[in-house]
């Protein structure tokens, strides 16, 4: 076969530039990747072996090994582990393979070197570091199984080639033609400094080979999470979750543990600092790996976790499964449903215990990754009420995070419901007009921006037998909450004359009359102190932004009609009162009914069925209010 010459896709070229521009700002990091690969494919090829041992092919010392050329300044990574054919040389080197997307790239290109750190290692695209310090990169490989191997090269500036090569055995050969300003990774101090530095962990040799027949292994070849806690530092803790996770950020916990009894397995967890990417992609099956006896199983497995801690990385170890498990067969174990729920129940005490005694870190926690964990209060019943009384919300009574038992402590005398609203954004939703009311009793409201949050709230009616009400709803029950002061509680015993007027029941009929269908109701408001008017649903029907979230999943219709509420303090609606008691009939109460619900409308970040007519209605008020 002649050789093919190829041009990279195009995310693939923009990565390769800010890969060796911009990114890395410790060159190091390329060898450890490259290290990790040649592991990730040993343990691959482990795996397809236990069904299939001939793909061993008598080598099944796996090693990982490391060849200098000071002479012509290449180093040549060599594995013996599952190799590729040409189809996965191009969709794993030709492709961003597994982040696939412009986005991650155009996140890339906007961040600064810092974060691209970050980004990077969450989209498995470690293998490109290489061309940061190779002008030339070559690939010889031959897939388990296959007779025919290939090579793969490039200089790293959008074309890479593809041809037939020949090759002993199985795996892969990388060999990198260093750059003048790195032939120093040729020199057998750096290696050893890099690999020990990186991937002591790797639970493989990586030998470094030498001229004179002493090949020198450079780091401790044996899995980290079998080794006692005593002897693993932070360090490698670190830099086995960096390997295992294909991440950059530092977890924020590190959990080792045996489980002893009677299932046995050691757990190793890494709850992460930074969120990753795809955390919300449904084809996302994280990084948690299952080992059965230090032999690779599978990878994200949902058999292991539930998927709301489908942010958790590491690696289980089982000493009661079967080696010879398949997926099939995963999925209906009973040994690994009992090892799910105690892997469950150790993350649970963790968060716990981290609530208590790391209140900052628990709230960087939250804030990453608290949207994911409140999934696990609709979908695991048996742990609801724990995750329940580890959630935090945002709230208009305290800065930061607040915790629901926080809240029910600091609930006014007389109130009898923990009062929420949810929407878009916490900044918007501290403006809304249905908050009046509440502020001005000093009834805190809690704040929901998850959408998750519409959903659990149907199934957890109350938290410490106290209901959840949303105050876009009716029956607010203000009018039984204390108020703070002598002379708040004077002012609400002593009504607006307003208030009592008949010409706001004549107002009130005069706007049923103009939007007819357009709305359910039409009452007075106890809940407004500044605004003229606001939206809610009735007490028995769905909350405003529940409804909005169906409508858009197309599972609802329409919008349902909803109670315009209006203030009768407020001077627009006293004049339009008096105009009402003048002319109940009068042409601008009917341009005002619908200017007050368009209004309302706009509050409630909704579109407007009608901007023309409203536009019109608009220019027609200010044309009077200017006496033209």
């Amino acid at each position: 076969m002649t050789e093919e010459k190829m041009r990279f896709e195009a995310e693939v070229s923009r990565l390769l530039d800010i890969v060796v521009h911009s990114l890395y700002s410790n060159k190091d990091i390329f060898l450890r990747e490259l290290i990790s690969n040649a592991s990730d494919a040993c343990d691959k090829l482990r795996y397809e072996a236990i069904a299939n041992p001939d793909l061993l092919e008598g080598d099944s010392e796996f090693k990982v090994r490391l060849l200098t050329d000071n002479v012509r300044h290449v180093l040549t990574i060599i594995d013996n582990g599952i190799g590729m054919n040409r189809d996965d040389l191009v969709a794993n080197l030709g492709t961003i393979a597994n982040s696939g997307t412009a986005k991650f790239v155009e996140a890339l290109s906007k961040s600064d070197n810092a974060k691209n750190v970050d980004l990077i290692g969450q989209f498995g695209v470690g293998f490109y570091s290489a061309f940061m310090v190779a002008d030339k990169v070559e690939v010889v490989t031959k897939k388990a199984g296959d007779s025919q191997a290939w090579k793969w090269a490039s200089d790293g500036k959008g074309e890479y080639t593809i041809a037939e090569a020949d090759m002993e055995g199985h795996g892969t050969q990388i060999t990198l033609h260093l750059n003048d300003d790195s032939k120093d990774f040729t020199e057998e101090f750096r290696l050893r400094h890099i690999v020990k530095t990186y991937s002591d962990h790797i639970g493989i040799p990586v030998i470094l080979m030498k001229g004179d027949g002493q090949d020198e292994t450079l780091n401790e070849a044996s899995a980290l999470w079998t080794r006692p806690k005593s002897d693993i530092t932070d360090e490698q803790y670190q830099e086995f979750y960096k390997h295992n996770s294909h991440a950059f950020d530092d977890p924020w916990k590190t959990i080792h543990y045996q489980a002893e009894g009677a299932i046995e397995y050691t757990g190793l967890l890494y709850i992460p600092t930074m969120r990753p990417f795809d955390l919300y992609d449904p084809a996302r099956k994280g990084h948690l790996k299952l080992y059965v006896r230090k032999v690779f199983i599978t990878e994200g497995a949902d058999e292991l976790l539930p998927p709301w801690l489908r942010f958790v990385s590491g690696v289980v170890d089982s000493q009661d499964l079967p080696l010879n498990i398949s997926r099939e067969m995963l999925q209906h174990n009973p040994v690994l449903t009992k090892i799910k729920n105690g892997l469950t129940k150790k993350l649970l005490s963790e968060l716990e215990s981290s609530a208590t005694k790391d209140a900052d870190g628990f709230a960087k926690f939250w804030e990453a990754f608290g949207s994911v964990v409140k999934e696990g209060l609709y979908e695991d019943y048996t742990n609801r009420d724990r995750i329940l009384k580890l959630a935090r919300f945002r709230s208009t009574g305290v800065d930061g995070w607040t915790s629901l038992a926080d809240y029910v402590v600091r609930m006014k005398e007389g109130q009898k419901a923990i009062y929420y609203i949810s929407g878009e954004d916490v900044a918007a939703l501290k403006r809304s007009p249905q908050l009046e009311g509440f502020a001005a009793k000093g009834v805190e409201v809690l704040l929901f921006t998850d959408p998750v949050d519409e959903f659990w709230l149907q199934s957890i009616p109350s938290f410490d037998e106290k209901d959840f009400k949303s105050v876009t709803r009716g029956g607010a029950d203000l009018n039984e909450v204390k108020a703070e002061d002598k002379a708040e509680a004077d002012a609400d015993d002593k009504k607006d004359d307003a208030a009592k007027d008949a010409s706001l029941d004549i107002l009130i009929a005069a706007i049923k009359i103009a939007l007819g269908e357009g709305v359910k109701d039409v009452r007075e408001s106890d809940r407004l102190t500044s605004s003229a008017c606001c939206l809610i649903a009735d007490e028995t029907g769905m909350d405003l932004r529940m409804e909005r979230l169906m409508k858009q999943h197309n599972r609802v219709d329409d919008i349902s009609p909803r109670i315009l509420e209006i203030n009768p303090k407020h001077s627009l609606i006293k004049k339009l009162s008096d105009l009402a008691a003048t002319d109940a009939k009068a042409a601008i109460l009917h341009d005002a009914a619908f200017l007050l619900l368009d209004q309302a409308r706009i509050l409630e970040g909704e579109a407007l069925p009608d901007p023309v007519a409203f536009a019109r209605r608009l220019d027609l008020v200010m044309e009077k209010g200017l006496g033209a």
